[in-house]
């Protein structure tokens, strides 16, 4: 096959196109340009993004011996991830830029330029394994657990899956940094990356500060007790908050017992942000809408439910026990084992042992009822 390995300048993708070489494929080696000015983005080599990225990507390809392109795609990088960022938290939610990213950018703009230059397959760096069943295409998680991506894969459909290859999907990372060692790549002790790419110095508060401003309806508000409504404090925006934080509250004054708060809930409209006790974020419902299926879809009124079915909430979050049932464009999902901390703009990926079934974005949680209380609180729009 004729193969674009999409080079992002670290150590999974290059060894992922020099796999790819080895497997037979016409590989041709990508940078993608995601920033309209560079020194906007992040410094340092740290494995995306930068100049000095591009250029350790380049020499790789050197190495493997393949042709190298940079395809600049900074316009829709800040159409469909940056702006999608920023619009999320000013809805008082919270983005996972990386799933965007890989749905918009690497596996829409990236595929179909691919595939309109006559190319069969887009290779990248992920710990993910397709699998082909009886003409069906799966999504399954990696070997390695600890490395395993098919969290922020999970937004990938059938069509996408059919043109994807994941050649480290059957590796650890130790191993892979000794391939590389061994192929003679000089990003084989390269920093893993773990800032989104964005924000040049990893302070995401001071960035959406700066980017937002003053913009309405995020600009201040209170923080109140979740138990007694109490004014605690006050702070500079919503964005400056995720569900589950405990720190950087700068609270008034501490909790009768004592103990720590964290942030129950955020609401954009009227800034306020309700703080309480670390049992009070405990989750056992969650609804999802934009649905995608990764590989084969279900109709509406499909009920997942067994042993195997498994939602994940967090990139590398555990896997919790579920009951999922489908909508029309919505996931509801009831947790057999409760989580903690989930935040609407979130996603939720359902599992069946290692397959991926699909995804939604978060847009309400219920919280477990207190101990013989009355009621349920709502999280979420």
């Amino acid at each position: 096959m004729k193969v674009v390995a999409a080079m992002s300048g670290g150590v999974d993708s290059a060894v992922a196109a020099a796999r790819a070489v080895e497997a037979g494929h016409e590989v041709t080696g990508i940078h993608l340009a995601l920033s309209r000015n560079p020194q906007s983005y992040r410094t340092g080599a740290r494995g995306c993004c930068t100049i000095e990225d591009a250029n350790d990507a380049r020499r790789a390809a050197d190495v493997i011996g393949i042709p190298f392109y940079v395809w600049d795609l900074s316009d829709r990088f800040h159409t469909d991830v940056v702006e999608d960022f920023m619009d999320t938290y000013a809805a008082g939610q919270t983005p996972n830029p990386c799933l965007r990213c890989n749905e918009k950018i690497k596996f829409a703009a990236v595929l179909d330029r691919a595939l309109a230059l006559g190319f069969d397959a887009v290779a990248t760096g992920h710990y993910a394994t397709v699998v082909e069943s009886g003409g069906d295409i799966e999504l399954h998680r990696a070997v390695d657990g600890a490395k395993d991506q098919s969290y922020v894969l999970g937004v990938l459909d059938d069509r996408q899956l059919r043109h994807s290859l994941f050649p480290l999907g059957d590796t650890t990372k130790d191993r892979v940094r000794e391939e590389a060692a061994r192929r003679g790549l000089l990003v084989a002790d390269k920093p893993d990356s773990h800032d989104i790419c964005f924000v040049a110095d990893g302070d995401n508060v001071g960035w959406l500060k700066e980017k937002l401003g003053d913009r309405a309806p995020n600009h201040g508000g209170e923080i109140r007790d979740d138990a007694t409504g109490d004014v605690l404090g006050r702070h500079d925006g919503t964005y400056g908050f995720t569900i589950g934080q405990r720190r950087g509250l700068r609270l008034g004054r501490p909790a009768p017992d004592g103990r720590p708060r964290y942030v129950l809930d955020i609401e954009p409209v009227s800034g306020t942000v309700t703080v309480g006790p670390r049992e009070r974020l405990a989750v056992d419902r969650i609804e999802g809408d934009r649905l995608r299926w990764c590989g084969a879809s279900l109709p509406a009124g499909t009920v997942l439910d067994g042993d195997a079915v498994t939602v994940q909430l967090r990139a590398h979050g555990a896997e919790h026990r579920a009951r999922v049932a489908v909508g029309d464009d919505t996931l509801d999902v009831e947790l057999l084992d409760h989580a903690d901390g989930i935040a609407p703009g979130q996603a939720v990926v359902v599992y069946d042992g290692t397959r991926v079934i699909g995804s939604a974005t978060i847009t309400r949680s219920r919280r477990v009822a207190a101990v013989g209380a009355p009621g349920v609180g709502g999280v979420g729009g």
